[in-house]
Protein backbone atom coordinates (compact mmCIF):
# COMPACT_ATOMS: atom_id res chain seq x y z
CA UNK A 1 0.00 0.00 0.00
CA UNK A 2 1.34 3.41 -0.89
CA UNK A 3 2.33 5.60 2.05
CA UNK A 4 -0.31 8.35 2.22
CA UNK A 5 2.17 10.89 3.62
CA UNK A 6 5.71 10.26 2.32
CA UNK A 7 6.96 13.67 3.46
CA UNK A 8 6.03 12.93 7.09
CA UNK A 9 7.85 9.60 6.93
CA UNK A 10 10.93 11.31 5.48
CA UNK A 11 10.89 13.89 8.25
CA UNK A 12 10.71 11.17 10.90
CA UNK A 13 13.65 9.38 9.29
CA UNK A 14 15.70 12.59 9.17
CA UNK A 15 14.99 13.37 12.83
CA UNK A 16 15.88 9.83 13.81
CA UNK A 17 19.20 10.01 11.94
CA UNK A 18 19.95 13.45 13.37
CA UNK A 19 19.23 12.18 16.86
CA UNK A 20 21.55 9.22 16.44
CA UNK A 21 24.28 11.47 15.03
CA UNK A 22 23.89 13.94 17.90
CA UNK A 23 24.13 11.10 20.42
CA UNK A 24 27.23 9.73 18.72
CA UNK A 25 28.90 13.17 18.71
CA UNK A 26 27.98 13.69 22.37
CA UNK A 27 29.45 10.34 23.39
CA UNK A 28 32.61 11.06 21.34
CA UNK A 29 33.08 14.41 23.06
CA UNK A 30 32.66 12.79 26.49
CA UNK A 31 35.23 10.14 25.61
CA UNK A 32 37.72 12.69 24.28
CA UNK A 33 37.33 14.89 27.36
CA UNK A 34 37.76 11.87 29.61
CA UNK A 35 40.92 10.78 27.81
CA UNK A 36 42.27 14.32 27.97
CA UNK A 37 41.48 14.51 31.68
CA UNK A 38 43.29 11.25 32.35
CA UNK A 39 46.34 11.95 30.16
CA UNK A 40 46.71 15.71 30.80
CA UNK A 41 48.97 15.31 33.86
CA UNK A 42 51.26 12.90 31.98
CA UNK A 43 51.43 15.22 28.95
CA UNK A 44 52.12 18.20 31.17
CA UNK A 45 54.85 16.30 33.00
CA UNK A 46 56.42 15.19 29.70
CA UNK A 47 56.41 18.77 28.38
CA UNK A 48 57.89 20.01 31.64
CA UNK A 49 60.63 17.38 31.52
CA UNK A 50 61.43 18.23 27.90
CA UNK A 51 61.82 21.88 28.85
CA UNK A 52 64.06 21.00 31.81
CA UNK A 53 66.16 18.74 29.59
CA UNK A 54 66.65 21.66 27.21
CA UNK A 55 67.57 23.89 30.13
CA UNK A 56 70.20 21.39 31.24
CA UNK A 57 72.00 21.86 27.94
CA UNK A 58 72.77 25.49 28.78
CA UNK A 59 72.92 25.21 32.58
CA UNK A 60 73.60 21.67 33.84
CA UNK A 61 71.21 20.60 36.59
CA UNK A 62 74.16 19.86 38.87
CA UNK A 63 74.47 23.60 39.38
CA UNK A 64 71.05 24.01 41.02
CA UNK A 65 68.62 22.24 43.34
CA UNK A 66 65.40 24.18 42.73
CA UNK A 67 62.78 24.06 39.99
CA UNK A 68 63.56 26.95 37.60
CA UNK A 69 60.07 26.67 36.11
CA UNK A 70 58.68 27.87 39.43
CA UNK A 71 61.20 30.65 39.97
CA UNK A 72 60.85 33.21 37.21
CA UNK A 73 61.27 36.89 36.48
CA UNK A 74 59.36 38.41 33.58
CA UNK A 75 61.05 41.26 31.71
CA UNK A 76 58.69 43.89 30.29
CA UNK A 77 60.93 46.95 29.96
CA UNK A 78 60.74 48.04 26.28
CA UNK A 79 64.45 48.88 26.18
CA UNK A 80 65.38 45.39 27.37
CA UNK A 81 62.88 43.71 25.06
CA UNK A 82 64.37 45.55 22.10
CA UNK A 83 67.82 44.22 22.99
CA UNK A 84 66.34 40.74 23.37
CA UNK A 85 64.69 41.03 19.95
CA UNK A 86 61.22 40.44 21.37
CA UNK A 87 57.94 42.31 21.15
CA UNK A 88 56.54 40.18 23.98
CA UNK A 89 57.59 39.89 27.65
CA UNK A 90 60.57 37.59 28.15
CA UNK A 91 60.70 35.10 31.01
CA UNK A 92 63.97 34.47 32.86
CA UNK A 93 64.04 31.11 34.64
CA UNK A 94 66.16 31.43 37.75
CA UNK A 95 68.21 28.61 39.21
CA UNK A 96 69.34 28.46 42.82
CA UNK A 97 71.40 26.15 44.98
CA UNK A 98 71.05 26.18 48.75
CA UNK A 99 68.78 29.19 48.23
CA UNK A 100 71.58 31.15 46.56
CA UNK A 101 71.53 32.36 42.92
CA UNK A 102 73.10 29.77 40.62
CA UNK A 103 72.16 31.13 37.20
CA UNK A 104 69.38 32.11 34.83
CA UNK A 105 68.04 30.71 31.58
CA UNK A 106 66.20 32.72 28.96
CA UNK A 107 65.58 33.11 25.25
CA UNK A 108 66.79 35.91 23.03
CA UNK A 109 66.10 36.47 19.35
CA UNK A 110 68.45 37.44 16.54
CA UNK A 111 66.10 39.26 14.15
CA UNK A 112 68.65 39.57 11.36
CA UNK A 113 69.49 36.00 10.39
CA UNK A 114 70.05 35.24 6.72
CA UNK A 115 66.61 33.63 6.39
CA UNK A 116 64.77 35.19 9.31
CA UNK A 117 64.72 35.16 13.08
CA UNK A 118 67.04 32.91 15.06
CA UNK A 119 65.90 31.89 18.54
CA UNK A 120 68.69 31.41 21.05
CA UNK A 121 68.50 29.80 24.49
CA UNK A 122 71.12 31.17 26.87
CA UNK A 123 72.25 30.16 30.34
CA UNK A 124 74.23 32.61 32.47
CA UNK A 125 75.90 32.38 35.84
CA UNK A 126 75.24 35.08 38.47
CA UNK A 127 78.54 36.76 37.60
CA UNK A 128 77.41 37.24 33.99
CA UNK A 129 79.46 34.44 32.42
CA UNK A 130 77.71 32.29 29.86
CA UNK A 131 77.10 28.73 31.01
CA UNK A 132 75.77 27.58 27.66
CA UNK A 133 74.11 28.52 24.37
CA UNK A 134 71.79 26.53 22.11
CA UNK A 135 69.91 27.48 18.98
CA UNK A 136 66.33 26.31 19.45
CA UNK A 137 64.67 27.57 16.26
CA UNK A 138 65.78 28.98 12.91
CA UNK A 139 65.25 28.82 9.16
CA UNK A 140 68.85 29.21 8.04
CA UNK A 141 70.23 27.49 4.95
CA UNK A 142 70.95 23.77 5.43
CA UNK A 143 74.65 23.00 5.12
CA UNK A 144 75.62 26.64 5.71
CA UNK A 145 73.80 28.68 8.34
CA UNK A 146 72.49 25.64 10.17
CA UNK A 147 75.96 25.08 11.58
CA UNK A 148 74.75 27.14 14.54
CA UNK A 149 73.01 23.96 15.69
CA UNK A 150 74.98 21.89 18.20
CA UNK A 151 74.29 18.69 16.24
CA UNK A 152 75.79 20.23 13.10
CA UNK A 153 78.92 21.83 14.59
CA UNK A 154 80.48 22.80 17.90
CA UNK A 155 80.42 26.49 17.04
CA UNK A 156 78.03 27.53 19.84
CA UNK A 157 80.47 26.13 22.40
CA UNK A 158 82.70 29.15 21.66
CA UNK A 159 80.39 31.17 23.95
CA UNK A 160 80.89 28.99 27.03
CA UNK A 161 82.53 30.87 29.89
CA UNK A 162 82.54 34.22 28.09
CA UNK A 163 81.15 37.44 29.51
CA UNK A 164 80.77 41.01 28.30
CA UNK A 165 83.02 43.70 29.75
CA UNK A 166 84.17 47.11 28.63
CA UNK A 167 87.60 45.77 27.72
CA UNK A 168 86.33 42.89 25.54
CA UNK A 169 83.32 44.61 23.99
CA UNK A 170 85.02 45.14 20.60
CA UNK A 171 85.83 41.44 20.38
CA UNK A 172 82.18 40.46 20.48
CA UNK A 173 82.02 40.05 16.72
CA UNK A 174 82.98 37.50 14.08
CA UNK A 175 86.61 37.44 13.00
CA UNK A 176 85.73 38.99 9.66
CA UNK A 177 84.59 42.05 11.63
CA UNK A 178 87.64 42.06 13.90
CA UNK A 179 86.17 39.95 16.67
CA UNK A 180 86.91 36.61 18.34
CA UNK A 181 84.22 34.38 16.87
CA UNK A 182 84.56 32.13 13.85
CA UNK A 183 82.31 32.61 10.87
CA UNK A 184 81.19 29.89 8.48
CA UNK A 185 82.58 29.55 5.00
CA UNK A 186 80.03 31.12 2.70
CA UNK A 187 77.73 32.08 5.57
CA UNK A 188 78.89 35.02 7.64
CA UNK A 189 75.48 36.61 8.17
CA UNK A 190 74.16 33.84 10.42
CA UNK A 191 76.99 33.73 12.98
CA UNK A 192 77.18 37.53 12.92
CA UNK A 193 73.50 37.71 13.83
CA UNK A 194 73.85 35.18 16.65
CA UNK A 195 76.93 36.86 18.13
CA UNK A 196 75.16 40.20 18.05
CA UNK A 197 72.05 38.79 19.71
CA UNK A 198 74.01 37.15 22.52
CA UNK A 199 76.02 40.32 23.08
CA UNK A 200 72.79 42.32 23.39
CA UNK A 201 71.42 39.72 25.79
CA UNK A 202 74.49 40.09 27.99
CA UNK A 203 73.97 43.84 28.02
CA UNK A 204 70.57 43.15 29.56
CA UNK A 205 72.01 40.65 32.04
CA UNK A 206 74.78 43.04 33.09
CA UNK A 207 72.38 45.94 33.48
CA UNK A 208 69.93 43.91 35.57
CA UNK A 209 72.73 42.63 37.78
CA UNK A 210 71.49 41.41 41.16
CA UNK A 211 67.96 42.63 40.33
CA UNK A 212 67.66 39.58 38.08
CA UNK A 213 67.57 37.39 41.19
CA UNK A 214 65.46 39.59 43.45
Amino acid sequence: MTNPNPSQSLIKTMFSSAGKLTFFVFISIILLLSIRYVTAPEIQQAERQTLLNTFSEVLPSTYYDNDPLKNTKVITDPAYLKLLGSSEPVTFYRATKNNQPAGAIFTTIAPNGYSGKIYVLIGVFPDGRISGVRIIKHTETPGLGDKVEINKSKWVLEFDGRNLRDDNDPRWAVKKDGGDFDQFTGATITPRAVVGAIKNALIVVNDLGERLYE
